[in-house]
């Protein structure tokens, strides 16, 4: 038999569905079923009883309203929310009133379902998190209807990959708007040269819609073909520097010590190290076009902490500017009036200030001592202060 969730598992979902409970219709919302809710959140066995005992006749059609409510609940969490109640009832139901035990396997036939669902969601989510790991690689699938349609896996981004041989200013914002979901990728606008046919054509780089079994080169989420990139075991000497010299970027393998790409302490590519070792060179524009280059600021920023263990930050927009243009950042990311933005770590956990970056596409603010490395006595005469 199938257990049911505990008192403390049902309060923690219960706000969850409060509004699903306050629109249900006269007849569902019944006497009968506020006192049961009541009466199973708060533990009270003896008012249970009398209640199930009391009102026997209602308990069938009141199992019935449970099960019809979790149908047409979307989310697994919510149906088994419905269903937990049910087997519930149906439990006290064939205990104190010798109900049948029919009903009690009907619902458990459909939590075993609703189970099988969400261990498959678990799955599906450690897939996503490994294939979403390095900083940049995301799942792309927002045309999931085109996608299940067409019977190919969602598309896995490699950042990457893309950043070794070009600057993140290449593509933003001139080709794509640095916002999650917020381009039209489909194989249409690819075909008319925008967005990823800019590059995707064929001679440039493989051809984005050369023949079907081209396609699992980006449709390969929750595929063994997705493993290189998820890894990094796609790095090659030989073949970054022939992809290099086809686009007209520059690697230096030997540059890199050992040979291999430098890492930071949580394993992710370190791209300022890349660039002091001259390891290589991505470009500013690509495929022969005008790139958006706004150039280079030679600038830096002092960022003071109260923290008694923590280092200051020297923010330079040297090597920021360096990857990105500074209309990407100023206005909409930060204020270009020195000390009006407002830059926290708090800030950054929740995606905003230089959480934008760092975290998603850059190497996580996790990594405290990236930032927080300058030591007081070193401290350019020449730098701007904030607190």
């Amino acid at each position: 038999m199938l257990r049911t969730l505990k008192l403390s598992h049902i309060l923690a979902m219960i706000p969850v569905f409060i509004v699903a409970l306050a629109v249900l219709s006269s007849d569902a919302q019944s006497n009968f079923r506020e006192s049961f809710i009541e009466n199973y959140n708060t533990n009270n066995f003896n008012k249970q009883k009398f209640l199930v005992m009391k009102r026997k006749a209602e308990v069938p059609a009141e199992i019935d309203l449970f099960i019809k409510d979790a149908m047409a609940t979307e989310n697994v969490a919510g149906r088994m929310y419905y269903l937990d109640m049910a087997n519930t009832l149906a439990t006290m139901h064939m205990h104190w009133n010798d109900g049948p035990k029919e009903l009690l396997t009907k619902i458990e036939k459909l939590q075993k379902v609703e189970l099988d669902k969400r261990n498959a969601q678990k799955e599906l989510q450690k897939i996503r998190d490994a294939a979403e790991d390095t900083p940049g690689n995301f799942i792309m699938e927002t045309n999931k209807a085109a996608i299940d349609k067409a019977g190919v896996a969602p598309v896995i981004y490699p950042h990457w990959v893309h950043r070794s041989f070009f600057r993140c200013k290449t593509c933003h914002t001139g080709l794509f708007e640095m916002k999650l979901g917020a381009n039209e990728i489909n194989h249409k606008n690819m075909a008319e040269g925008t967005l990823c046919g800019a590059c995707h054509d064929g001679s440039y780089s493989f051809a984005s819609n050369k023949n079907d079994s081209e396609c699992i080169r980006c449709h390969n989420f929750g595929k063994e073909e997705s493993t290189p990139i998820i890894d990094l075991s796609y790095y090659d000497a030989k073949k970054f520097e022939e992809i290099a010299e086809r686009v007209g970027s520059v690697w230096n393998t030997k540059n890199l010590p050992d040979g291999e790409l430098p890492l930071d302490r949580l394993k992710f590519i370190n791209w300022v190290t890349l660039d002091k070792l001259s390891a290589f060179t991505p470009l500013d524009s690509f495929n022969g076009t005008e790139g958006t280059d706004e150039g280079v600021r030679i600038s830096h920023i002092l960022f003071e902490t109260n923290s008694t263990w923590l280092k200051d930050v020297v923010f330079s927009h040297e090597t920021h500017t360096t990857w990105i243009n500074c209309s990407l950042c100023h206005d909409d990311i930060f204020e270009k009036k020195l000390g009006s933005s407002n830059v926290t770590m708090i800030s950054m956990k929740e995606g905003t200030s230089c959480g934008t970056c760092h975290g998603r596409v850059s190497f996580t603010y996790k990594d405290c001592l990236r930032c927080h490395d300058q030591d007081p006595k070193d401290v350019p005469e020449k730098i701007l202060k904030r607190k």
